[in-house]
């Protein structure tokens, strides 16, 4: 399935926190996104790789994501090798995407520029028609170089290139982010307290969107880093 915009994601729930508002508002609008998540997220302080993962498929319905697929990267200690570099490689070529959405540049948990890092040099090695992967089937897959690589902004603040409204979608956001019960609020969890899992957190992540669509007077906003020069051919393209 050839995607319109895929996201990848260190962990399952990065996507939805950074942008699922972003991916929101692209499948209304009719467009194919899909999610490639690194871990499975074995590391965290709750819940269970297989709670993470039903969690990650509640939060994909909700949303109406295309695809998604998990790579089994060891939480915590994948590296920006070979190794990793050739199946997140093989993952692109088959979702020939035309926008990356990737983890932030530098971030609070070193899984995230770790995950940027690697997501930046697998999508230009994987323009290179000399490396050479393959489908499932056998056959040879073709060279793809995404168009675009965007990096979401997650917990440290990083001051964006560009902003997406996501006023209308911003409930859609939180639902999906709701949807990962293990990870946040729970007062009736037995489980151990996280950095996530305070009331607080919920009320951070809100605030940040709306610091983000601030900035452009907007009620909501999710926020994202360039990895090139952006250009417009008309100035009436920007908001």
């Amino acid at each position: 399935m050839k995607l319109d915009i895929l996201v990848m994601a260190a962990h399952p729930d990065d996507a939805e926190m950074s942008c699922g508002g972003t991916m929101a508002m692209a499948i209304e609008k009719g467009r194919k996104v899909g999610i490639v998540d690194f871990t499975q997220g074995e590391l965290g302080t709750r819940g269970t790789p297989e709670i993470r993962a039903s969690e990650a498929k509640a939060a994909s319905d909700i949303l109406k994501i295309s695809i998604r697929e998990n790579l089994g990267f060891r939480d915590g200690f994948f590296k920006n090798d070979e190794e990793h570099q050739m199946k997140l490689i093989t993952a692109i070529r088959r979702y020939q995407p035309d926008i990356v959405l990737a983890n932030a540049i530098e971030d609070r948990h070193p899984d995230h520029g770790k995950g940027a890092a690697l997501a930046v040099d697998a999508c230009f090695l994987s323009g290179l028609r000399m490396i050479k992967t393959y489908h499932e089937d056998g056959t040879p897959q073709a060279a793809w170089r995404p168009k675009f690589l965007y990096h979401y902004i997650q917990d440290r603040y990083i001051k964006p290139d560009l902003v997406v409204d996501i006023s209308q979608y911003w409930d859609l956001k939180e639902a999906s982010i709701r949807a990962y019960k293990s990870q946040f609020y729970d007062p009736n969890s037995a489980e151990p307290e996280s950095y996530l899992t305070s009331p607080e957190f919920l009320e951070f992540l809100k605030a940040r969107s709306q610091e983000m669509g601030h900035a452009i007077g907007a009620r909501f906003g999710e926020g994202y880093t360039k990895t090139k020069m952006l250009g417009v051919k008309d100035l009436f393209d920007l908001i």
